[in-house]
């Protein structure tokens, strides 16, 4: 169990993906103690299940755990993963009580060695959320195998309690006696890099996603691709066939008023192309198109990288797409108006994805008290100083990291968190010299 019993820290930070792993190692270099927070079982966010990042295809998982392994062995900082803070309350200019509840993972973490034999002897398949439920995983699992803290966990409520894995862990750290914790802190300032929601696409109908088999959404490509992925190849989930000719469908839930996401999620574009360049790679025979409104190719090396996808024989047509019906055999019919020539045109393809799009999350909202956390109109959070200081929230000593206030990509999300950093290491300073 981590240490809590200093129950005082410097800085609180809410969400442990790239963001607030890099505004945690920034406070924590500058000598202060830092309580980094998770509600998952692992720390990373997003970025760990990514294949590659755009524009430069280097590997998402080789960037992150780099700077996981440094803020886990990082002396200033405390980790809590499987954790909820549950509120956030202000008590004076300088000062914040938080309460935090962390679940029970029903292992000694201290103990366990993460060998996997629970894992291993585990009557229990249950669908894999970390793959997205394409494979499936067991009731005692460690999340996947870069996951950090790398050890094992009872999922609980599927779990038969038919003692397997307390038999066969040479440790001994399986513990059903383990209950939920709560704590209480005092901290001098509070980060707040919680992350984007992916817009769900079955709000969408039109588009199959959860009825026509071969219909999968981004994220779900992502992992096929992926090292860690749940298969050696990019196959159908409908019938197991390497698939020949691919659909993207960009701004699936962004620039669409029909479903309340009126703006661009300023990434949808650019994952699609590189996945799209990844695609033509593992699958050297298959037609790969990508129908769009419009490209925002408007970061540095962007353009260069959709000209490149286009030079490797990528299909780009600016199309808006109506209607995906499925056929008989599984594959996707797509109806659509061809913007450049005035008409509308029937497609087949064997597998077609979605490119949803970036959503608030929400969840920072029930942190405070009513009326404290302030949102724009599209549910992120409100930037007290957009332009000079953009990291600045509605409260004072608390700041903004990451997608927290908006879509943007890996490399804004890190100068964001630097930017947090910097002004929470200023708030924490000015508040020791006045007091």
């Amino acid at each position: 169990m981590p240490n809590v019993e200093k129950k005082s820290f410097d800085a609180l930070i809410v969400g442990a993906g790239i963001a607030g792993i890099e505004s945690a190692i920034n406070i924590a270099d500058n000598g202060m103690q830092v309580l980094l927070v998770d509600k998952d079982l692992t720390v990373g966010g997003k970025m760990i299940m990514l294949s590659k990042v755009f524009p430069t295809l280097d590997c998402g998982a080789c960037i992150t755990t780099p700077k996981i392994s440094e803020v886990a062995r990082h002396p200033n900082v405390t980790i809590l993963t499987n954790t909820n803070v549950l509120h956030i309350d202000k008590q004076d200019k300088h000062y914040f009580k938080a309460k935090i509840a962390e679940k029970a993972r029903y292992v000694d973490i201290a103990n366990c060695t993460g060998c996997q034999l629970c894992e291993e002897v585990c009557p229990v398949v249950v669908p894999d959320q970390y793959q997205y439920g394409m494979v499936g995983r067991k009731a005692a699992y460690i999340p996947f195998n870069i996951a950090s803290p790398r050890v094992a966990s009872i999922d609980i409520e599927n779990c038969t309690l038919c003692g397997a894995c307390e038999k066969a862990c040479p440790t001994q750290c399986i513990d059903f006696t383990q209950e939920d914790q709560e704590y209480e802190v005092i901290v001098k300032s509070v980060i707040i890099a919680t992350g984007f929601d992916l817009f769900d696409a079955k709000d969408i109908p039109r588009f199959g996603y959860g009825t026509a088999k071969n219909v999968i959404t981004s994220m779900e490509m992502e992992r096929h691709l992926a090292p860690t992925r749940p298969y050696n190849h990019v196959l159908r989930p409908g019938d197991g066939k390497m698939p020949d000719n691919i659909a993207y469908v960009l701004c699936t839930g962004s620039r669409d008023l029909t479903v309340g996401t009126p703006i661009c999620s300023q990434i949808c574009c650019m994952y699609s192309i590189k996945q799209a360049q990844l695609l033509m790679g593992a699958l050297p025979m298959a037609d790969v198109t990508i129908y769009y409104i419009n490209i925002r190719s408007f970061g540095k090396g962007f353009e260069e990288f959709y000209e490149q996808a286009k030079g490797m024989g990528v299909n780009i047509i600016k199309g808006k797409i109506g209607q995906i019906d499925e056929l008989e055999n599984g594959d996707l019919m797509l109806r659509y108006e061809d913007i450049k020539q005035g008409k509308l045109v029937e497609k087949k393809h064997d597998m077609v994805v979605l490119s949803v799009g970036a959503l608030a999350n929400e969840s920072p909202k029930n942190l405070f008290k009513e009326n404290q956390w302030e949102t724009d109109k599209f549910n992120f959070a409100c930037q007290k100083d957009l332009f000079h200081t953009p990291s600045l929230s509605s409260i004072e000593g608390v700041f903004l990291a990451g997608t927290t206030s908006g879509p943007m990509d890996i490399p804004d999300a890190i100068l964001s968190a630097g930017a947090a950093s910097m002004e929470a290491i200023r708030y924490i300073k000015q508040a020791k010299v006045e007091i």
